[in-house]
């Protein structure tokens, strides 16, 4: 992101300056009982409204991008929340230590703090699968591969796990779960996404409690729930239908009735409510073709009425640009409708003088009520409160010791192993070729996605984007990991596209390639044709030509593979594995057997698509809950 514009640094200066003036005509006098944490929430966040002007109160609804303010700005307008944007790292350095991430969370908080009424802001970050932009963090599954694991309660250990890394280093608001059903395997976030299937996305919301805390027995319904300093706030997203967009295309429209909306892609979101889901974010896409981020009806009537929803609604990274294109084009009218439509926090990167001085000026011009205003601090002040940010704004370095704990990478390498799905095993079932033995003569490892972290995390990694790089955080590669299980006396030959003469000269007892797609991220993964991206196919046809092998496919969903399969002896999905590649060696060469089952089904051609089990004409290659068992050996 780029610095600020001299525009915008004069608009900032002038907003100061109305800013300065708004608050020196305050009753200098502030009644401090909203710090008292003995005192009943609600009593807490009156007294505290009752003091803030209409100005504070808009500058509590932005959340900004930490690389577009300081403790100066924070201090000055009481802004209510910071985003570190994937990427967005201390002093722009990816490999920042937890210590790093610490020091520039407190040097923002201090800002906060030092405002008129020490109101303390909320800090958000992407850890979508683990504390995934902190260097060394321990990185899951992305959430396709937990879809394959059919078990919640390893979800739900992986989110406490996620809580107390994001924690140590003194983050304490995610944005996660997504609890989006993709309908269609072009859709660039499909990986983002549990299943095709509700059912077993709700399953996995259960990683809420692990995120945020067991909320207590007899709770009242749609209250956000923080069980401890070692919890964080979570984020159900993306409300709602995001992933049933026409053709899997990002941000687009997706087209269903009433009924299809409620029991496909809406159910999980009651799930979420009814765990004390702290706050919902709201989708780019359409649903017959209105904006989600100007739906009233679901918004605030549906949501916030009917679900009791009472954590804060918050829009997506410049979502309300994105109402109309060009983007920005209407800003003014689309902050409007959002804000009116029931959108608590807006995402304002980078231009947050122009939306305080718009929303002001809609207030005062009676376009926006003050009464949707209020409700809007109200719910955001609810999650600090529940946070006990008032209590404890600033963090320290006592936890820094977990980020990618020992206890936590043994974890991922649990859910990797169990995310494989077995798709073929040998020509029949009299003819199985895993397990694979671990004492033989000579083993030939290729393949793009063999020996390469970057590849084996994906998006969301270190980057918005995720990296082609070995180096980006640490972990342990499918080779290693191979290289570690096997006999000593094992040869291993590792080339990552061995050429003719390597194959034909070598006796190889076997060959264990891997491949499969580039790190991608939302729009950027969108894909009409889902090949095998070269040079993996090419490996992997001119390997399986030559030995038996065995292919390992790294993907965020299911690729085309048809026209191959007869040439393949093994075919393992192996998802987004993350960090913990022992995970993949341990199921191949037979200490854990394989028990993950398709979260998504297997099409023959993207002719196909969208196809979802239950369709009136569903002819998959692999069906939906499709995956071969074998024990351990």
């Amino acid at each position: 992101m780029k610095s600020m514009s001299l525009v915008q640094t004069l608009g900032f200066v002038l907003l100061f300056a109305s800013w300065v003036g708004a608050v020196a005509n305050q009753n200098p006098t502030i009644n401090t009982l909203y710090k008292d944490p003995n005192q009943p929430m609600n009593l807490r966040i009156k007294v505290l409204m009752d003091q803030m002007t209409l100005a504070e109160k808009i500058a509590q609804m932005a959340q900004i991008d930490n690389r577009q303010v300081t403790a100066e700005i924070l201090r000055d307008y009481s802004i209510g929340s910071l985003i570190s944007a994937a990427g967005a790292t201390p002093h722009e350095n990816h490999s920042a230590t937890p210590e790093d991430w610490v020091d520039m969370m407190n040097d923002y908080q201090k800002g906060s703090l030092s405002s008129r009424l020490g109101i303390p802001m909320l800090y958000a970050i992407d850890s979508v699968h683990g504390h995934n932009s902190v260097y060394r963090a321990t990185l899951f599954p992305h959430n396709i591969g937990l879809g394959a694991t059919r078990d919640p309660e390893l979800v739900k250990r992986i989110g406490a796990a996620t809580a107390l890394e994001t924690r140590a280093t003194g983050i304490p608001y995610v944005f996660s779960p997504c609890i989006a059903v993709c309908r269609d395997p072009r859709w660039g976030r499909c990986y983002e996404s549990y299943s095709e299937d509700y059912k077993i996305v709700i399953q996995m919301t259960e990683i809420i409690n692990g995120l945020q805390g067991e909320i207590p027995p007899n709770s009242r319904k749609g209250v956000p729930y923080i069980g401890g300093k070692d919890k964080v706030a979570a984020c159900a997203k993306h409300f709602v239908g995001d992933g049933g967009t026409i053709h899997g295309i990002d941000e687009n429209n997706t087209i269903t009735d009433w009924h299809g909306l409620l029991s496909i892609h809406m159910p999980a979101y009651y799930h979420s409510v009814i765990k004390g889901v702290s706050t919902i974010m709201v989708s780019y896409s359409s649903w017959n073709g209105k904006k989600m981020h100007s739906n009233k009806n679901l918004i605030t009537h549906f949501l916030k009425e009917t679900l009791k929803f009472r954590g804060f609604v918050i829009s997506d990274w410049q979502g309300i640009d994105r109402m109309t294109y060009p983007w920005s084009s209407h800003y003014s009218d689309s902050l409007m409708k959002a804000i009116n439509a029931g959108i608590d926090m807006v995402m304002v990167p980078p231009n947050i003088t122009e939306f305080l001085n718009i929303v002001t000026s809609h207030v005062k011009n009676k376009l926006i009520p003050i009464s949707r205003i209020d409700d809007a601090v109200r719910r955001i002040l609810r999650v600090k409160f529940t946070l006990g940010l008032f209590e404890n704004p600033l963090t320290d370095y006592s936890l820094v010791d977990q980020i990618g704990s020992q206890a936590h990478r043994d974890l991922a390498r649990e859910a990797v192993r169990k995310s494989l799905v077995l798709l073929k095993n040998g020509e029949d079932a009299d003819s199985p070729l895993l397990p694979l033995p671990k004492k033989t003569s000579k083993i030939l490892v290729a393949g793009s996605h063999a020996n390469n972290i970057g590849l084996q995390c994906g998006g969301w990694t270190i980057n918005w984007q995720g990296y082609n790089l070995n180096n980006i955080t640490a972990g342990t590669t499918i080779l290693n990991a191979i290289s570690t299980a096997v006999d000593p006396s094992t040869e291993i030959v590792y080339s990552e596209n061995p050429d003719a003469e390597l194959l034909k000269t070598n006796n190889f007892s076997y060959a264990i390639v891997v491949v499969g797609e580039p790190p991608y991220a939302e729009g950027n993964g969108d894909n009409t044709n889902l090949t095998i991206p070269e040079p993996g196919l090419s490996t992997m046809t001119n390997v399986c030509k030559s030995t038996k092998c065995i292919v390992v496919l790294v993907s965020g969903r299911p690729l085309v593979v048809e026209p191959y399969l007869s040439s393949l002896d093994v075919l393992v999905a192996a998802w987004l594995p993350g960090t913990e590649g022992q995970g993949v060696a341990d199921v191949l060469f037979g200490d854990y057997p394989f028990t993950g089952k398709l979260p998504r089904t297997w099409f023959k051609t993207v002719d196909q698509l969208p196809m979802n089990v239950g369709d009136k004409h569903y002819d998959p290659l692999f069906p939906f809950g499709f995956g071969l068992t074998i024990g351990a050996s």
